[in-house]
């Protein structure tokens, strides 16, 4: 365990990510090369944990070839982090953030998805690593309340009980009861802890239990593809943490945008995030790289950001992402 930083002082951490040929590795670059402009002091590790080939990955290798790509991401000072999925892989792709923790340095760390921008001083943040949090930048997603059975208490409850865990300490009591926010829910697309090792084989036992054995109470719940999200609260609630306090509302503020695509990305994002994706795009050595990602080459080579922006009031966007999707498509802007 790395040793806790002097008075004053944030506490250095690891940063890991997800990356696979494909998109993860356009994302990837973006990723390193806003840490690299926004946040030039970050001495921690950015690890870009990688699956290797195996019986869970049937097909085509999972992992991003040699080449200018890759070259390029070790350039921005990227460790390619080698991992082996023995419960999830292809069938479950968003199980890599699961299994590669334990494949980490045993220190504090912050994963991050792939599709995010760093934008300002993320290693200034004063992380409670001792007291585990994730993204509160989540929709009410799960559990999907059918008409005659279990609700949101019911539901969640069976989960603390069957791993022993305080479920009235988790509740957010402003919040009215079976309204989806009084119930601890997060988006995976950050989280954090002290250790890798704790954090992520209890991560995988919780995550593969509910895959296999749910309470009787889950019986009619789609758990995919939010299995994820499901055992994230009761990993960070057994381990001390809860929901982030203001002093991490940089991240999904001004320090971090998780954009999920770069249409909405420009759709959605404030004007920081879309100057700063522009500039490190611009960089000759990234843009010769990312004018091959269709994503890119339309919205920000070919100006197609700019007029996805056009389309949207920042200050009044829609209530619901999928009518801004929609809008994005009929104008031709859409990509994934």
């Amino acid at each position: 365990m790395a040793p806790a930083a002097s008075a004053g002082k944030p506490r250095p951490f690891n940063i890991v990510a997800v990356v696979q040929t494909g998109r993860l590795a356009y994302e990837a670059l973006l990723l390193a090369a806003s840490l690299r402009h926004a946040d030039p002091d970050f001495s921690g590790r950015l690890f870009l944990a990688e699956p290797q080939p195996g019986p869970l990955w049937p097909g085509a290798d999972p992992r991003l070839p040699a080449g200018p790509l890759r070259d390029r991401l070790t350039e921005l000072g990227a460790e390619f982090l080698p991992f082996h999925s023995r419960v999830f892989g292809a069938d479950y792709p968003h199980g890599n953030k699961i299994e590669a923790l334990v494949a980490l340095p045993d220190e504090p760390f912050l994963f991050l998805d792939t599709d995010t921008l760093v934008m300002g001083p993320l290693s200034a943040l004063p992380f409670n690593f001792a007291r585990p949090s994730a993204s509160m930048r989540r929709e009410g997603t799960w559990p999907q309340i059918e008409l005659y059975g279990p609700g949101y208490a019911e539901t969640w409850k069976a989960l603390y009980d069957r791993y022993r865990l305080n479920f009235s300490t988790s509740l957010d009591l402003s919040q009215p009861d079976e309204y989806w926010k009084r119930y601890l829910y997060f988006n995976a697309g950050w989280f954090f802890h002290e250790s890798p090792q704790k954090f992520g084989n209890r991560f995988l036992a919780y995550a593969r239990d509910i895959r296999d054995n749910r309470p009787a109470a889950l019986v009619c719940q789609e758990i995919y593809p939010w299995l994820d999200q499901i055992a994230l609260p009761l990993v960070i609630h057994s381990l001390g943490g809860g929901r982030p306090g203001p002093e991490l509302d940089g991240l999904d503020g001004d320090v971090t945008c998780h954009y999920r695509t770069v249409p909405l990305l420009y759709a959605k994002a404030p004007d920081r995030a879309v100057d700063l994706l522009e500039t490190v795009a611009e960089i000759r050595e990234n843009r010769r790289l990312l004018r091959d990602w269709p994503q890119v080459r339309q919205m920000v080579y070919q100006n197609g950001g700019r007029k996805a922006r056009a389309l949207f009031d920042r200050d009044a966007l829609p209530h619901r992402e999928q009518a801004i999707r929609n809008t994005l498509r009929r104008e031709g802007l859409w990509l994934r």
